[in-house]
């Protein structure tokens, strides 16, 4: 098996083995929320027009 770096998905893999690959039934398991290889508690990025335009033209920049 390769190495897993990513912390969510090393947490996905430890659920998957724990349950012999069915769905979990220990809802009071402490990784319970992070079972489906994502964190339920990262907040999605809103980026203002301003940031947006910046980040386009950054990369404009490095396709030249």
């Amino acid at each position: 098996m390769a190495e897993i770096t990513n912390p969510v998905k090393a947490i996905r893999a430890k659920c998957l083995d724990c349950c012999c690959g069915s769905q979990c039934p220990c809802t009071d398991c402490a990784l319970y929320p992070f079972r489906f290889g994502k964190n339920p508690y990262r907040q999605k990025r809103e980026l203002t027009p301003e940031q947006k335009a910046a980040m386009a033209e950054r990369l404009r920049n490095s396709r030249l």
